[in-house]
């Protein structure tokens, strides 16, 4: 028995990268539904100040995780630096989701051919 099989790399499309893109759309998921009562409870809105000041830091750090779970993904050649970009210049959730359907869009393809 050949250990080379063990170490063989993972197919294009490997569930590995299907479980991360499910992390990362949880997180988008997560982030948003913080940001609907975030943007509800600012000054334009209902000038809650008790309520950013607990909900905005919590925002703020799955906006970094995400970005962070993007450029991991970036960084392991899974797909290309435009994702984190696009999640960071969108502001998190709604980049990361948008990136997150064309990456299983290409995944997809790789996999049918």
């Amino acid at each position: 028995m050949s250990t080379s099989e063990n170490l063989a790399p993972e197919a294009p499309g490997g569930a590995r990268e299907i479980r991360f893109l499910n992390i990362i759309a949880a997180v988008a998921i997560l982030d948003f539904l913080l940001l609907i009562p975030l943007v509800w409870a600012s000054r334009w809105v209902a000038d809650k100040h008790d309520i950013v000041s607990v909900l905005g830091p919590i925002h703020g750090f799955f906006f970094v995780v995400l970005i962070a779970l993007c450029a991991y993904g970036s960084m392991q050649k899974w797909w290309g630096w435009w994702f984190p970009i696009l999640t960071l210049v969108t502001g998190g959730a709604i980049g990361s989701l948008i990136g997150d359907v064309i990456v299983r869009r290409q995944l997809n393809e790789r996999t049918a051919k």
